[in-house]
């Protein structure tokens, strides 16, 4: 009986469900375990919408004092900020976080100054600050504007006919002077023309991207600044010399540049590859893909950027000066001499052939230990207004990492988080109907025909 009763059908299949059921179990309770114990997960996302940057991989997972977050919420809301907060928990050993319910205590919130729900605060080494949004970018600035303390001015040159820090139009630098914002620097303009000094109080000083001609009281401004330790960003597009504004040739400021070892040569850069089609850009924006290991762009392998209405740049090393190209636009590239015309034979034999270097950046010895001028020059002006800004996500990158490399802010250089991708599928009328046909028509007649091959087969 008992060796029946052990061949019999229904307790094989009995122990075969009891196996698979512990097997189950098993693979259940490990893969548990090691979600406890190792933190690891997969975003697959095409701007890795669901991963903390590098920049708040560094800044956070650098720390080396206890930081503390504290989220504000109703309790029965604290899941809105546990996944993301959870993240920077497990970048460092240093950092803690703390739930709390403004109407269960009211006091933490108004010792925090919160006035709204959901929120967030950083502290470290007894300084507080509130994250203007409760994302990565936020919580991030937070973090720097607790780590750095001291107050970093980037001073705008104006006057001349410079793209405007203030104005929210196409052409401005609000979106720039907002990323600034977010890495703890203050930004303010300056009038070279009324004032022949530039303030002590900037630490950094960009020249972007003036239409008329700097006077040379102006020009000798920035050169005292910079060869005194001073640190300076020059936008300087192709001097064109058509359209409703000339871009005039600033000769006094590219003298000034070709002292230091950069010549802005007197063309304009244009990219025959069409693969500027798909950023939605033509010819005269050229693209860069490839870096050098200057700390600028150290990190920024397989990222593009664009350079609008560019010049290419010449270098050479001066006796007080050391220049390293940045980056140069691609093998497709050729340079047209004629500014007075939007029209260009690509056949003229007076075009030079790519790449040409767009962007370089520089050091100038001083007599002091420990201390160099620094200064980035950039071919074109466009680049980092907010037309280009917010398309080409690299030309983000490369505006902070400079302003970041000139205020010796090396820490801070790295890829910063972008925000969420929206992604929408584009289909013609014809591809419309293809997808209405094939769901509604083609595969459920697939799976009735299916359905009566294996019940006929069956019978």
């Amino acid at each position: 009986m008992a060796s029946q009763w052990l061949k019999a059908r229904q307790t094989k299949y009995a122990a075969f469900a009891t196996i698979y059921i512990l097997v189950v179990l098993a693979v259940v309770v490990i893969a548990n375990v090691l979600a406890d114990r190792y933190n690891k997960s997969c975003d697959t996302t095409s701007n890795k919408r669901y991963s903390l940057s590098e920049q708040t991989q560094k800044i956070v997972g650098g720390l080396k004092q206890d930081a503390t977050i504290s989220y504000f919420n109703v309790s029965t809301r604290f899941g809105e900020g546990r996944d993301l907060l959870s993240e920077y928990a497990s970048l460092s050993p240093k950092v803690t976080v703390t739930y709390v319910d403004p109407q269960k205590d009211p006091e933490a919130a108004r010792a925090a100054g919160i006035d709204h729900i959901p929120a967030v605060t950083v502290a470290t080494d007894g300084r507080t600050n509130q994250a203007v949004s409760v994302n990565e970018q936020g919580i991030t600035g937070a973090f720097i504007r607790d780590i750095s303390g001291s107050v970093r001015t980037v001073c705008f040159v104006t006057g001349s006919g410079e793209h405007s820090i203030d104005d929210s139009g196409a052409d401005s630098l609000s979106d720039l002077k907002q990323m600034l914002a977010d890495d703890n620097y203050e930004t303010e303009t300056i009038n070279l023309v009324t004032s022949d000094t530039i303030p002590a109080s900037c630490t950094s000083v960009v020249i972007a991207g003036p239409t008329t001609n700097y006077l040379q009281p102006e020009v000798s401004a920035i050169k005292s600044y910079v060869e005194n330790g001073g640190r300076a960003m020059f936008m300087i597009g192709a001097p064109l010399q058509f359209g409703q504004e000339p871009i005039a040739e600033n000769n006094a400021l590219t003298s000034l540049l070709q002292s230091w070892g950069v010549t802005a040569d007197e063309d304009l850069v244009l990219d025959l590859n069409p693969i500027g089609q798909l950023y939605g850009v033509g010819a005269d924006v050229p693209l860069a893909h490839d870096y050098s290991s200057q700390p600028i762009v150290a990190g920024m392998k397989q990222i593009t950027t664009g350079f609008p209405l560019a010049r290419s740049l010449t270098v050479a090393n001066g006796a007080k000066t050391s220049v390293q190209q940045l980056f140069e636009s691609s093998d497709s590239s050729l340079a047209t001499m004629n500014l007075n015309s939007p029209r260009v034979n690509v056949r003229d034999p007076n075009n030079r052939r790519g790449p040409f270097i767009l962007g370089v950046a520089g050091t100038y010895s001083i007599n002091k230990p420990n201390e160099q001028g620094r200064f980035v020059v950039v071919g074109s002006s466009d680049w980092a207004t907010n037309k280009f800004i917010g398309v080409l996500n690299g030309n983000s990158d490369l505006a902070a990492n400079a302003i970041n490399w000139l205020c010796s802010d090396e820490d801070l250089i790295s890829i910063r988080p972008k925000p969420p991708e929206v992604q929408h599928i584009t289909m013609t009328d014809a591809q419309m109907t293809m997808v209405r046909v094939v769901s509604q028509f083609v595969l459920p007649l697939i799976v009735i025909i299916a359905g009566i091959l294996i019940w006929w087969r069956r019978r």
